[in-house]
């Protein structure tokens, strides 16, 4: 299917994605991403799901790719939970509690000992801060244009090292605890989300990727635009299989920062005021989910009226 280069703008208080096949641009305020997945198989969808939203005043973009196990209505069930979760928390900045939200109900659901990996993360437009939780799924990588260098995304030794286990995957621990870490993103970076199928990918004589190997990869493509970055990604890994083909989905999430970051003032609180009171009277009347309520936080409240206080940090 062809791609069309971020002709498609995601709007406020919209929640976009699903597990079913993708392969499209998609522009966010202070946030360009291409999204590509394919489910294994014939099937219409898969365990790979993926979702994008952004908030009321368009400031907070969240992201989430998590890979499912099993298939049909087990992750079709889970995948209108996550999407409803989403919603619920589209206008917070800190994402802990969607990330707590969404095992609390995947360990509820009597899902046969199934669990879901998962990387959440929440980009604030005005300081381009990415925020990012992994739980238990493979690591992200960034591209830093300033070095021309793509490495692992990952928190410093010891970040958040408080004991017991942690950052697990989704339905195995109802208690379970996550942790975060912050980046800054400068223009021309890149961050990929990707599900494990692209680092289990095998050679004909029975080699797997690995994270190493897709890091080769990546400095062998260099410095590409997303899309074709997606492109180029791909036709690697198929050369690196030879004839063999993969046996689970593949989720790739390709991210790059854009100038395009809301300015604060009377304009955009009244009209994200608007936004959020509509999306909460459907909620009431219509059964349109969780109702998308703000965070009671300066910055998520206050930002959208003065731009000086955009300049805090999410963490």
């Amino acid at each position: 299917m062809a791609i069309r280069q971020h002709a498609e703008q995601l709007r406020c208080m919209e929640v976009w994605g699903g597990n079913e096949p993708a392969d499209r641009g998609v522009s966010l305020a202070g946030l360009d991403a291409v999204v590509y997945s394919l489910p294994v198989g014939t099937g219409a969808s898969g365990g790979d799901v993926h979702y994008l939203s952004s908030c009321a005043t368009g400031r907070i973009t969240r992201l989430l790719v998590a890979d499912v196990s099993g298939h049909g209505e087990t992750v079709a069930s889970t995948a209108r939970s996550l999407r409803d979760l989403m919603r619920r928390f589209i206008n917070f900045a800190d994402q802990t509690r969607l990330i707590a939200g969404m095992n609390r109900a995947f360990s509820e659901r009597d899902h046969g000992g199934r669990f879901a990996t998962a990387i959440v993360a929440t980009y604030w437009a005005p300081t381009r801060e990415l925020v990012v939780c992994n739980a238990g799924h493979p690591r992200p990588m960034i591209y830093r244009a300033k070095r021309q260098t793509w490495a692992v995304l990952a928190p410093e030794p010891g970040h958040g090292d408080e004991g017991g286990a942690s950052d697990i995957p989704l339905g195995i621990d109802a208690d379970g605890s996550y942790t975060q870490f912050g980046v800054r993103l400068d223009r021309g970076d890149i961050v990929m989300l990707y599900t494990d199928a692209l680092i289990e990918a095998r050679s004909q004589s029975g080699e797997m990727l690995t994270e190493r190997g897709l890091i080769e990869i990546l400095n062998d493509l260099g410095g590409l635009s997303t899309v074709e970055l997606k492109e180029r990604l791909l036709e690697s890994i198929g050369r690196f299989r030879g004839s063999g083909s993969s046996d689970d989905d593949t989720t790739v999430l390709l991210l790059t920062p854009n100038d395009a970051v809301p300015r604060a003032g009377f304009g955009l609180g009244l009209l994200a005021s608007a936004r959020i009171v509509g999306a909460t009277l459907a909620s009431v009347f219509r059964g349109a989910g969780a109702m998308p309520l703000p965070q009671l936080r300066s910055d998520v409240i206050g930002g959208a009226l003065v731009e000086s206080m955009n300049r805090r940090r999410m963490r």
